[in-house]
């Protein structure tokens, strides 16, 4: 019963079998590799974006530190979610990378920022002329922290108010493809096309070893981003195990099928535990991530029992059995309807 996080399950065995065959013979390294020209065209086809620039590098946390980077001076803020994960869990790295920038923290409901607080954070800002912070670019994360997705006019909402004020807009797209595949939309539809300069497109989460691409909608920022990438030491010298990955990944829609399977196996543990009357959701799961909370009796059991997920507020030690504890729960491509079955067999018990 494993359902601790998207980044806890295996490798998919196409992209095993492309590190196989990807480890032969002599290639040239640094993204030089015959791979990676496959993969840029793969990803300009997918995202509609024939003069997009296309890196990889092998964290999410460095996809987003090294665009943030690129895309905002020392002297400015960049605007997220309270709950983001560039604020919540990436230890300071985009402050790091950016030799400076702050982040303003946006209130969030289910991790997604509503307009009007956005609008008011950045008149706030720029008005403390040189003893202020800059405004810098908008970062959003989609699908959130909390599972729930922007819809198409949320995110053109979004980049509509960022370019009113000549921002720019970055996505954390680590769930990029269950977001996507929920929306029912094109990449295009999602990105460039809402107004969104720059991605961050997961595949870790996705059923990939450790590989996230960076798409920049505007080229101009691309050697920038190259000589960040190298000064950071995120530039793969075997460049061409990533590649293969990536290639992988997006051939015959395998990033698509993955998604699709991490989230129908979320929706079928949602129906389950929807019907349990002491199981109550904090919001509405949209894609492979579900947060509720039950008892504790039944966290205890569960655990007892060897399921394997965060509890995301309170302790299981505890004098009180019926105290509510909430659950953070998480399934990937792999996870099986016998994994989710024996889960709710136990919390009905």
């Amino acid at each position: 019963m494993f359902f601790a996080s998207d980044n806890t399950g295996p490798v998919h065995p196409k992209v095993m079998e492309a590190l196989v065959r990807a480890n032969a013979d002599y290639v040239s390294s640094y993204g030089a590799d015959p791979i990676m020209d496959t993969v840029r065209q793969q990803v300009r086809d997918i995202f509609e974006a024939p003069q997009a620039a296309i890196y990889l590098v092998a964290t999410g946390t460095a996809a987003n530190s090294i665009i943030l980077a690129t895309m905002a001076k020392p002297w400015e803020t960049v605007f997220c979610s309270r709950v983001a994960h560039i604020h919540e869990d990436e230890c300071g790295c985009p402050e790091f990378f950016t030799g400076g920038s702050k982040l303003t923290l946006i209130d969030e409901y289910g991790g997604k920022m509503a307009p009007d607080a956005l609008k008011v954070a950045i008149e706030a800002e720029e008005t403390r002329g040189v003893h202020g912070m800059q405004r810098g670019p908008v970062s959003i994360t989609q699908a959130t922290e909390r599972g729930v997705i922007y819809t198409l006019d949320e995110l053109r909402a979004l980049t509509d108010i960022a370019r009113s004020y000549g921002m720019k807009t970055h996505m954390d797209g680590a769930r990029f493809t269950n977001a996507m595949v929920a929306l029912g939309c094109a990449p295009a539809d999602m990105t460039w096309k809402a107004g969104i300069d720059a991605v961050s497109f997961g595949g870790t989460k996705n059923g990939l070893m450790g590989v996230e691409a960076v798409i920049l909608f505007d080229p101009e920022q691309a050697w920038e981003f190259e000589l960040r990438r190298k000064r950071s030491a995120h530039l793969f010298s075997k460049h061409r195990y990533l590649s293969a990955q990536m290639q992988a990944y997006l051939t015959n829609d395998l990033w698509i099928d993955l998604a699709k399977q991490a989230n129908g196996a979320c929706a079928r543990l949602t129906s389950g535990l929807k019907q349990i009357p002491d199981v109550g959701f904090h919001y509405e799961p949209d894609v492979n991530m579900i947060f509720a909370e039950w008892s504790r009796a039944k966290h205890q059991a569960l655990h007892d029992a060897g399921a394997q997920y965060y509890v995301w507020s309170g302790t299981l030690e505890g004098d009180d059995p019926d105290e509510k504890l909430t659950a953070r729960l998480v399934c990937d491509w792999s996870t099986s309807d016998a994994n989710t079955d024996r889960f709710l067999e136990v919390i009905r018990a």
